[in-house]
């Protein structure tokens, strides 16, 4: 710690310079939030004067670091979970998630910080955990979130996720809420339409109009594509390959309003970066789009597939969309993610297609991946094979035993009787 020009005392910490002036230099800790270490360095007593000794250095030296570790010790033992939650796990949660994850989640843990509030993140007891618990999984009407338990599942794993933390940060000694048993997941099946549902879709909408071309065009991609919506959100035209009949999918669009947003060069994971390939309908489709686009000054290899005015749709909009022509045909109305497992509802009974495709074309990490959301589609898909399974088996049995019986006599008897 000390260079070569500075001299050592008898007290830690404390040395002499090139000029014979006594000095303090220590380290005091980590930092908890930022993990760095804390260095003091000082010429100087608490009333200003130079210090006149190695003893006065090593005694203010002394005073600091009783009162830092006295100020830090009462401030975490005293430390809200709402305190925790706002100076160290969001901010340490931001750093550890791309920015996409963390504006959905962001929510989410907001909704914890604000549930427990004020209350000590030590005094967090069994009970209060308990009670959040069931919170959590209680309608509205009884007082509850009105979760869903898959959602109650999340939340309730992001709570426990924040304790991780602040054991791991010497916050806590031990994580009270695996006291308490997880909420498990539970199979959440996400509504979507039916090749049949779709065709009744696009019987209410008109072409003719220009934004409702537009709504045409973003469910059809949707649906004949599975690309997740901010994949959709995100393509210009020069991701569009009109000859070689195929898309390729490598941004993702982070967006908070139309005017504040940012298309990212990658897609929620390394494997969705892929290029899908498109029917003839499909091309048709996008061609005029295009086309029509073009008169609106739009259009361009830079600009955005699903946009009436160069600015890209959100969310939100493409929601009021479905739910809007879902009322005019008499259908469920579905999710804007419902648009995703739709396509793969599609391919599988339509064309029984494999897990393999499949999952390269939803842009999964792997076949499992691809069975953990859609194996229950696949019922019913191998009736084909049991139709053809059906006499292809020769069934010829033999007309009298060969097996000699000699033990049980009751089988003996009973074979007799024949």
């Amino acid at each position: 710690m000390a260079t070569k020009t500075q001299q050592t005392t008898k007290y830690p910490g404390v040395y002499i310079d090139e000029n014979n002036n006594y000095f303090y230099q220590s380290e005091f800790g980590i930092d908890r939030i930022t993990g760095k270490r804390i260095r003091k360095k000082g010429r100087k007593d608490s009333q200003g004067k130079p210090f006149a000794s190695a003893f006065e250095a090593n005694k203010e030296l002394t005073r600091l670091k009783r009162e830092y570790h006295k100020i830090n010790s009462y401030s975490n033992y005293k430390m809200t979970y709402e305190q925790f939650m706002n100076e160290v796990y969001i901010p340490f949660y931001r750093t550890e998630v791309e920015e996409s994850t963390f504006a959905v989640k962001h929510r989410i843990l907001e909704r914890i910080r604000d549930r427990f509030g004020t209350i000590s993140l030590r005094s967090i007891t069994i009970e209060d955990v308990q009670y959040f618990r069931t919170w959590l999984l209680t309608s509205e009407e009884g007082g509850g979130t009105g979760y869903s338990q898959s959602y109650a599942s999340l939340v309730f794993g992001a709570f426990r996720q924040s304790l991780d933390k602040a054991v791991e940060m010497q916050y806590l000694e031990y994580n009270i809420s695996k006291k308490v048993r997880a909420i498990p997941k539970g199979k959440s099946v996400i509504p979507y339409w039916t090749k049949q549902e779709f065709e009744k879709i696009l019987q209410q909408i008109y072409v003719g109009d220009f934004y409702e071309h537009l709504n045409f065009v973003m469910l059809w991609v949707y649906y004949m594509t599975g690309v997740r919506v901010n994949e959709g959100t995100a393509l210009h035209w020069n991701d569009i390959n009109i000859e070689k009949k195929s898309i390729r999918v490598h941004h993702m669009l982070i967006i908070k309003n139309r005017q504040d947003w940012k298309r990212n060069s990658y897609t929620k994971t390394e494997d969705g970066k892929r290029i899908i390939a498109i029917d003839d309908d499909t091309v048709k489709v996008l061609t005029e789009w295009r086309t029509k686009q073009f008169e609106y000054g739009l259009g361009n290899d830079n600009d955005f597939v699903f946009s009436y005015d160069g600015l890209p749709m959100i969310k939100s909009t493409i929601s009021r969309i479905i739910d809007r022509y879902a009322k005019f045909a008499g259908v469920e109305k579905i999710q804007a993610k419902g648009l995703r497992h739709s396509h793969a509802s599609y391919l599988i009974n339509e064309f029984n297609v494999s897990v393999l495709v499949l999952s390269q074309r939803m842009g999964h990490s792997g076949p499992d991946i691809t069975l953990k959301h859609y194996a229950h589609m696949w019922s019913g898909a191998d009736t084909a094979i049991a139709d053809a399974m059906t006499g292809n088996i020769e069934i010829k049995t033999a007309e009298r035993t060969k097996i000699k019986f000699n033990g049980n006599q009751a089988l003996n008897k009973s074979n007799a009787q024949r």
